[in-house]
């Protein structure tokens, strides 16, 4: 297969955008690696900025290189230590590629790794034919799981691990941020038996899409007074959990006094730099717990993903807005770029 040639997405060059062309197929596997047939990836933000060439990407890559994280596909090859996949397989991975020696990894907090990799911002990634990616990334997932909701278990799994920070039964939720994650979030908390799922979100697609996921109430902070209207739901109190999804400054600073004293904010959204608040009032004189949330725990978090979806408590098909082959990814980022997708699957 070393002679053979596939199709992927590449950064060929600094600057924006990103070209589908024809390159060599991965060598063979390491003794600890496997070679993976990708059947599904889907486009990421974190893909967004790699097309855009924004400040975060030029920062970051290093190109040539392919893009892509998030995917599905089928075990090829392994390599000679491999014990827990085998060709044939089904699976799904983890794109923290940990180091195994660092403290964090040493103390089972993998996800957070001192000196990761990660897949399509540090090496290679998934938009092509195959990947090469080590045995330590890989989950086995259910095939009773369809490819498009497999192929999105990564971001699927950043939902699940900002929302279950705690426990949310009988809690009133505050979800600010409703894109493809924080709309997933939404169908965590309902599943995991809140009593009342309020989304803050100003356009009209990502709205509807908080519907769909079974979101009880829709505020615009544009039209009302987003604070005061989710007192009012809640009896004057004010959320008990906060799930900042939006990276908005405006949002993190309306959320947090839209919380109940005591309660509990779990950050996913990245802010685009420092971020000013009256941190006396807003967070300590309110006593709350605030958690900070980067990448799935490995594998806690894969394992209720996958239950979720193999169960069927968690319905994502309203999520998945669009499937494209690969030669017309295009379409796709233009789509994402817009806002009028939720997410974009791409068929290898």
């Amino acid at each position: 297969m070393e002679s053979e040639t596939m199709i992927a997405i590449v950064k060929e060059k600094p600057g924006p955008g990103l070209t589908l062309k024809r390159v060599p197929v991965p060598g063979e596997p390491g003794p600890h690696d496997v070679l993976v047939k990708v059947k599904r990836a889907s486009i990421c933000g974190t893909d967004l900025h790699i097309y855009k060439w924004d400040e975060w990407s030029q920062k970051r890559i290093r190109p040539p290189q392919i893009d892509g994280h998030e995917f599905t596909g089928e075990v090829i090859k392994v390599g000679d230590n491999v014990t827990t996949v085998a060709v044939g397989d089904s699976v799904v991975a983890e794109t923290h590629i940990p180091c195994q020696k660092c403290l964090q990894c040493k103390t089972g907090k993998m996800h957070i790794c001192r000196d990761m990799e990660i897949l399509g911002v540090h090496r290679d990634g998934v938009f092509a034919e195959y990947v090469l990616v080590p045995e330590i990334v890989l989950w086995k997932v259910d095939p009773s799981i369809p490819l498009e909701y497999a192929s999105i278990m990564e971001p699927f799994g950043n939902a699940i691990h900002t929302a279950l920070v705690t426990d949310l039964t009988g809690k009133n939720v505050l979800i600010t941020g409703a894109g493809p994650i924080g709309a997933m979030a939404v169908a965590v908390a309902k599943a995991s038996g809140a009593a009342c799922v309020m989304v803050s979100e100003v356009k009209d697609f990502r709205k509807n899409l908080a519907k769909k996921m079974g979101a009880d109430v829709v505020i615009d902070p544009l039209e009302e007074d987003m604070p005061a209207r989710v007192r009012s739901l809640t009896n004057g109190d004010g959320a008990d959990v906060l799930l900042e999804m939006s990276g908005s400054v405006i949002a993190i600073k309306q959320g947090l006094d839209s919380v109940t004293n005591g309660g509990i904010v779990s950050l996913l959204g990245v802010f685009p730099g420092d971020l000013a608040f009256d941190i006396n009032n807003l967070f300590t004189f309110k006593g709350l717990t605030m958690y900070g949330i980067t990448g799935r725990k490995m594998f806690d978090t894969w394992r209720i993903a996958d239950q979720l979806l193999k169960s069927k408590r968690v319905d994502l098909s309203p999520v998945v807005t669009h499937t494209f082959p690969a030669e017309r990814f295009e379409e796709g980022f233009g789509l994402m770029e817009k806002g009028l997708s939720g997410k974009v699957i791409l068929q290898f």
